[in-house]
């Protein structure tokens, strides 16, 4: 210990002294169609209602398109996040049941092949050789660690076609609800306004979530979806004042 009570350099950053690094488990589909429902969702139906509103109409116009586009957005993408969750989990259990027919079929090919693969992480090869014959003894477990060690594919973290599909439908609704909602109780300029304060400060809460959530810094990320709402809303009033001008009413 030096003179001065502290423990040397070396001693304090020694690696036993560390304390373990915590991971969350990112690759969840759900979690996933929620960041991107709620983004989606306020973008979209920004640039819609300010888009239609730069067109002047009357008022009960954009709260029709905002509520259509509200409901269209949210099925769209609630099918979509389905069929897409859907097929890729339908594509991984092909995969898993091929191998099932493989250990099946050729149980010996498979042994040598997980052998090898255990010496290829630096098992010796008569202990390899023991943990493969363990596994292979079971069919269910055989399946899984194949899959797991040559497909990459983990059976229990296939991912919910429905709870992607309803996650991504509420989270857009709710995103796209917001710009909405200053129709619902006024008109005009002032819903206008409305619709953009709200609408930003959306984005300011979603980028901010995002930035947290990938470990990233939320002012930066926060900052990023708001000039990215900002630029698709503006070219949408842009196009409504130009189709006004064009005598599109």
């Amino acid at each position: 210990m030096s003179p001065s009570g502290r423990l040397p350099a070396t001693e304090e950053t020694a690696p036993e002294h560390r304390m373990p690094e915590r991971h969350r488990a990112v690759q969840g589909g759900a979690a996933r169609a929620a960041v991107f429902g709620v983004s989606d969702g306020l973008v979209t139906n920004v640039s819609l209602i300010v888009g239609i509103a730069g067109a002047h109409p009357a008022a009960a116009v954009v709260r029709l398109a905002g509520l259509a586009g509200l409901a269209a957005g949210a099925c769209s993408m609630a099918i979509g996040e389905y069929v897409s969750m859907r097929a890729q989990r339908e594509l991984l259990e092909r995969e898993i049941d091929k191998e099932r027919r493989e250990i099946q079929q050729f149980p010996e090919a498979e042994h040598r092949e997980l052998t090898g693969i255990y010496q290829s992480r630096g098992i010796d090869h008569d202990l390899a050789h023991q943990l493969a014959s363990v596994v292979m003894s079971d069919e269910d477990l055989a399946v899984e660690t194949h899959a797991r060690e040559e497909l990459g594919i983990n059976q229990s973290s296939l991912g919910s076609a429905i709870a992607a599909a309803a996650s991504s439908f509420a989270t857009f609704a709710l995103g796209a609800a917001v710009p909405l909602v200053p129709w619902l109780v006024t008109s005009g300029a002032a819903a206008v306004v409305a619709t953009v304060v709200a609408a930003g400060l959306l984005a300011i809460v979603v980028g901010g979530a995002l930035g947290i959530f990938t470990g990233r810094s939320p002012v930066r990320s926060a900052f990023r979806q708001l000039a990215l709402s900002t630029v698709a809303a503006a070219i949408a009033f842009g196009v409504g004042n130009a189709a006004r001008g064009a005598g599109f009413r």
